[in-house]
C-alpha cells in the first residue's frame, strides 16, 4: 500500500466513467505498492456533480501526490496521424469527424509509440473542477495509454498477422487493431450486452478484411465464458488477455482496468 506520507514518490491516478469511477495510488511499476479503489456514480447526476461529490467525499485524494494522471473513458475521440496533426487545427480535427457538442473542452495526447495524436472531449465543468483541484494533473482519453501499451505489445511481438484487441468494459467496447505495429482501427461501441458486443468485434474484423485463419483477436477485461465460445465458432485465434497474462506483477489484481494497468506499465 502506497505510504501517503512520502508524497514524492507517489503517482496518483484517477479514472472517470459513466458506470464508475476509479482511483490508484503507487510508487513503482512493480505492483508492490499499489493501492486500488472504485467508487459508484449516480447516473441520475452530471459527470461534473459526481467529480465533485467525489473530490470532496476521497480521503486519498487530501494527500498530495507527484505525479496526478486522470483517465476520462469516453466515445468522443479521434486518432489522427501525427504527421497530418496541428496545434492550431485541434477542434477541426476533431469535429470533422464526431458531432459539435456545447460546453467541452477538446484535448490532445500525443502517443510517441504509436506516432498518432488522440484528440478527445470531456464536460467543460469537470476540467474545471479537476484543474483547480490538481493544476499540474495530465489528462489521457483512456484509450490512448491502452494504444501506446498496445502498440509495444505489437512491436515485442512481431508477425505478419493482423491483430485486434477488444477491451471491454459494463457498457461499452473499444477495439484497437494493428497490422505489424501500424494502428488500423481505434473505436468505441456503447453495447451493454454479449450479443452487440460479439456483433461490433465481428464487424470490426470483416471491415478490416482479417482473416479468420491466421488473424489474432484478443479480448482484455472481463470477458465471459459464453462470449469466448460464441467467437471461436467463427475465428481460429481468439485468447483472453490481462492482469496474468500481460501484467505478471499485478495479477491478483483483476479488478483493475487494463488501461490504468497500462498507462502503469507506458510511464
Amino acid at each position: 500500500m502506497t505510504d501517503f506520507n512520502i508524497p514524492e514518490r507517489s503517482t496518483l491516478s484517477i479514472r472517470l466513467s459513466t458506470d464508475g469511477f476509479s482511483l490508484a495510488t503507487y510508487s513503482s511499476r512493480d505492483g508492490s505498492d499499489i493501492l486500488f479503489r472504485s467508487f459508484h456514480v449516480n447516473p441520475q447526476h452530471s459527470m461534473a456533480a459526481n467529480v465533485k461529490e467525489f473530490l470532496n467525499r476521497t480521503e486519498e485524494l487530501k494527500h498530495a501526490c507527484l505525479e496526478t494522471n486522470i483517465l476520462v473513458h469516453t466515445p468522443r475521440y479521434t486518432p489522427v496521424p501525427f504527421e497530418l496533426y496541428e496545434d492550431d487545427q485541434t477542434e477541426t480535427l476533431f469535429y470533422q469527424n464526431l458531432p459539435k457538442q456545447n460546453n467541452e473542452v477538446i484535448l490532445c495526447n500525443i502517443l510517441s509509440k504509436s506516432n498518432v495524436a488522440v484528440l478527445f472531449s470531456i464536460d467543460k465543468l469537470t476540467h474545471q473542477l479537476l484543474s483547480d483541484y490538481f493544476p499540474k494533473a495530465r489528462f489521457f482519453a483512456s484509450v490512448s495509454p491502452a494504444i501506446e501499451y498496445l502498440t509495444l505489445r505489437c512491436e515485442q511481438r512481431k508477425s505478419e498477422s493482423k491483430k485486434a484487441f477488444a477491451i471491454l468494459h459494463p457498457d461499452s467496447l473499444d477495439i484497437v487493431a494493428f497490422e505489424s505495429r501500424k494502428l488500423m482501427l481505434a473505436n468505441s461501441y456503447r453495447a451493454s450486452n454479449l450479443y452487440d458486443k460479439t456483433y461490433f468485434l465481428l464487424n470490426a474484423w470483416k471491415q478490416l478484411d482479417m482473416n479468420q485463419e491466421k488473424d489474432f483477436l484478443y479480448l482484455a477485461g472481463t470477458p465471459q465464458e459464453k462470449q469466448l465460445d460464441f467467437l471461436k465458432k467463427y475465428l481460429r485465434n481468439v485468447s483472453v488477455i490481462g492482469p496474468a497474462t500481460e501484467f505478471s506483477a499485478y495479477s491478483a489484481r483483476m479488478d483493475i482496468p487494463f488501461d490504468m494497468l497500462s498507462l502503469i506499465l507506458c510511464e
